[in-house]
């Protein structure tokens, strides 16, 4: 790879890189702040071994995902961070820091994709049913639950949602997500009723004086956060039973999983979750697959 006769500064090019990140291609702080992690202790690395993290060559990447496989991390994780790299050396490459991307050619390390968690029909009925609607806080819970599983929003963009991006008459919301792409997805009767019932006699109570744009609110009149939905939903769950892990994107994973099972569209699928490739989307075919597997083995005489 050819160098520069004198080394950029790693920090100031981080910082542009992420900049670039932020404000060009409108990735999420969380996704930036990953980028920022695995970049900042990939330099750090590289300078124990008195090398420039602006200039390392691809021996170089290769020795420190070594280092990173035998430092117990996962294949996954490894992925991700290669990732990393390669984003911010294609960077140096078209800011022309550097001649040549050192990334080229290098391989993701290998996993096998775990199959995501999903509850079972009556699980999702236990949990939907679980909020005591004869209070505002109740009433909000549920209207939450059902818009989750009747869309299978990520919790942010549900967190996040305003009124004004509700259409109840027609049944759908409009969702600002991932790369400020905004896409449209409709809701059923249920999701429609109850966050209907939510506007009229549960918001305004915990609005009290103030006038928020949130669609969500706390006791306090304050939009609701991605961890108080988290904690909320955990709580229901030991409430009916479910022993099973469980977070707001095991509800997506069951919106999507219980579609496919009965015969849904797999790139509307992708359409209503917001899913940039359709090979996101299609890890939902091999849940449908493993479950049919596991009903023949139990049900057919000769499995």
């Amino acid at each position: 790879m050819g160098e520069r006769p004198q080394s950029p500064e790693f920090a100031p090019l981080l910082a542009e890189y992420l900049a670039e990140l932020t404000v060009g291609r409108s990735l999420s702080p969380l996704t930036v702040q990953a980028y920022r992690a695995d970049l900042q202790r990939f330099a750090q690395w590289a300078k124990q071994k008195g090398l420039d993290p602006c200039q390392c060559q691809r021996g170089d990447i290769r020795l420190y995902l070594s280092y990173l496989r035998a430092q117990g991390i996962s294949a996954r994780s490894s992925a991700r961070v290669l990732s990393s790299l390669r984003g911010f050396f294609r960077y140096l490459v078209a800011q022309e820091k550097l001649t040549e991307d050192p990334t080229l050619e290098l391989e993701h390390p290998r996993f096998l994709r775990s199959l995501p968690r999903f509850l079972s029909n009556e699980e999702v009925e236990a949990l939907l049913a679980a909020p005591d609607t004869a209070s505002p806080q109740g009433l909000r819970d549920k209207a939450m639950l059902e818009l989750l599983y009747a869309t299978g929003l990520r919790v942010s963009e549900l967190v996040g949602l305003t009124v004004g991006q509700l259409r109840l008459d027609p049944g759908f919301v409009r969702v600002v997500g991932k790369g400020n792409k905004e896409r449209v997805v409709p809701m059923g009767r249920e999701a429609r009723h109850w966050v209907g019932r939510y506007l009229e006699h549960g918001r305004p109570k915990l609005m009290g004086r103030k006038v928020p744009q949130a669609l969500f609110l706390t006791v306090r009149g304050e939009p609701m956060s991605r961890q108080r939905f988290w904690q909320l939903i955990k709580g229901y769950g030991r409430q009916v039973g479910i022993t099973s892990p469980l977070s707001p994107h095991v509800l997506r994973h069951s919106f999507a999983t219980h579609l496919l099972s009965n015969g849904a569209d797999l790139r509307a699928l992708q359409v209503m979750l917001g899913h940039a490739h359709i090979s996101t989307t299609e890890i939902y075919t091999h849940v449908t697959r493993e479950r049919l597997r596991q009903l023949y083995e139990r049900a057919h005489p000769r499995a």
